[in-house]
């Protein structure tokens, strides 16, 4: 899931301490990380890349994707972040299917500490568990792994009664699982970075 650097329009809150010129910058690099990252393993063929793109229209979608060396993208859409997710699901379960693809996995752009052991770690949890979730030091998430059970036949469970953008964004998505015979695991605790406090506390 990446957002388009756009001077003003990304990291609203980073940019009242350090400027919309420097927040964009900073946005672009960790985009170019995050990508680095999962790059490293498409290269040895174990997984496959798709670039949820918010942001920008179509045509621009594309040549940002060919700058990222991404050759499968999409638009997010309109919506709150869950309704985005699930249409992300939705687009790409043909390709899952057809490429016998099993699960998905969810990451931001918002991670300078992400690395490829995070999701190799996801993928090898994904193997006796329904759900992975990276918790996030804002009360969110900064990743979400979803099986094959779920994207068949639970594809809205995740993302239902939850108000994005709050402290609860975790244990409301817990919550959902409360009653379901669905197994789920955390992974390690990290910072997104959305504001000068967040980089401060990654010293």
């Amino acid at each position: 899931m990446a957002k388009w650097h756009a001077f003003g329009r990304c990291k609203t809150r980073l940019s009242k301490d350090i400027g919309k010129s420097n927040s964009a910058k900073v946005q672009s690099v960790m985009t170019k990380h995050t990508i680095s990252v999962a790059k490293s393993l498409q290269k040895n063929k174990i997984i496959d890349i798709s670039l949820a793109i918010s942001g920008l229209g179509l045509r621009n979608c594309k040549r940002w994707s060919n700058e990222l060396g991404i050759k499968k993208y999409n638009l997010q859409g309109k919506g709150c972040l869950g309704e985005k997710m699930k249409r992300q699901i939705i687009i790409n379960k043909k390709f899952c299917i057809q490429n016998k693809i099993k699960n998905i996995i969810f990451i931001g752009t918002d991670l300078p500490d992400l690395c490829h052991q995070d999701l190799l770690h996801t993928l090898k949890e994904l193997n006796q568990n329904d759900l992975i979730l990276g918790p996030s030091n804002d009360g969110g998430y900064w990743l979400i792994g979803l099986s094959e059970k779920i994207i068949l036949k639970h594809t809205y469970l995740p993302f239902i009664n939850i108000k994005w953008g709050n402290e609860y964004v975790l244990q409301n998505t817990i919550d959902n699982f409360t009653n379901k015979k669905l197994k789920y695991k955390f992974l390690h605790k990290k910072i997104d970075v959305d504001t000068i406090i967040d980089i401060e506390n990654r010293k």
